[in-house]
């Protein structure tokens, strides 16, 4: 008995210390800077609610039985074993899952397709994400450029991140500008996200892929129209073109630091053979 009482008291103690240290600071998903970050905490804000409805009910029913059927001193309650059951509670308890069911599946639908199109009606950026053990290339087939570990973005514009892998599988995650997408190797797959206003924002790997997988994080840096249009001619003017030696080095399982190429060589052919490669010149 006393070692259950010691049990339950250092577990009562790591709650309240996760409770107390989750306070010192914001959770990212739950502070959306941007319109689909937005929409899915509507959907988690939603779908939180009723699981909180489904949890009040179960306990409030489990104190009402624990109370009103405890044994009790002198009790004389009759023990009817072949009693069949009761219709109107068994139509409650396959009616309300049902209707919770619904309440769930409908804004879930309505957000997922809408989240598959642009968030706003600017004229979208497209930005090819390729993920590499251990580290994300950010290409930019409209103006020829190419980034290493870090993103740039105009504001209050959709952004069109396609996804591509070089090696094994991956996952995209900017949890204050929306959920996450899968990289996989030869099937391009497509997120569309937007910031609501200039900021840097963290980016990271939401899957496991080998001991460098830590590394995998990158800042999201979205600037004003103005701004960003500067910085692209900046690194069309300063960057250097990348090398087959700088292709190697981040096609290779390697942990590099951020970096910038005014020309990029895109990647084509079998994923596994880092050889494989094309030029590819700037479009404008």
């Amino acid at each position: 008995m006393q070692f259950l009482r010691k049990r339950w008291r250092s577990v009562l103690i790591f709650a309240l210390s996760t409770l107390m240290l989750s306070g010192c600071g914001k959770i990212v998903v739950l502070n959306p800077q941007g319109p689909v970050a937005t929409e899915e905490l509507h959907l988690i804000t939603w779908s939180f609610g009723l699981m909180m409805i489904v949890v009040v009910a179960v306990f409030a029913l489990f104190a009402f039985m624990l109370i009103k059927y405890r044994a009790k001193k002198g009790s004389k309650s009759d023990y009817q074993p072949e009693q069949e059951g009761n219709r109107l509670l068994e139509t409650v308890w396959t009616v309300v899952p049902i209707l919770i069911i619904i309440a769930l599946i409908i804004p879930t639908i309505k957000t997922t397709y809408a989240l598959v199109k642009p968030p706003s009606t600017g004229t979208p950026v497209v930005i090819k994400a390729v993920s590499a053990n251990w580290k994300w290339m950010f290409q930019y087939p409209g103006q020829g450029i190419e980034t290493v570990n870090y993103v740039v973005i105009p504001a209050n514009r959709p952004i069109e991140f396609q996804l591509d892998a070089i090696g094994p599988m991956n996952s995209l995650w900017i949890p204050a500008l929306g959920g996450q997408e899968y990289s996989m190797p030869g099937m391009l797959m497509r997120l569309w996200l937007q910031a609501d206003h200039p900021g840097t924002y963290v980016g990271r790997s939401a899957n496991f892929s080998g001991r460098g997988f830590v590394h995998m994080v990158f800042n999201v840096i979205a600037k004003s129209p103005s701004d960003y249009a500067a910085w692209v001619q900046k690194v069309k003017t300063t960057a250097p073109a990348m090398t087959m030696a700088d292709y190697q080095k981040l096609t290779a399982q390697s942990v590099v630091s951020t970096m910038t190429f005014s020309h990029y060589i895109q990647f084509s052919g079998p994923r596994n053979n880092s050889m494989n490669a094309m030029y590819m010149a700037p479009n404008s």
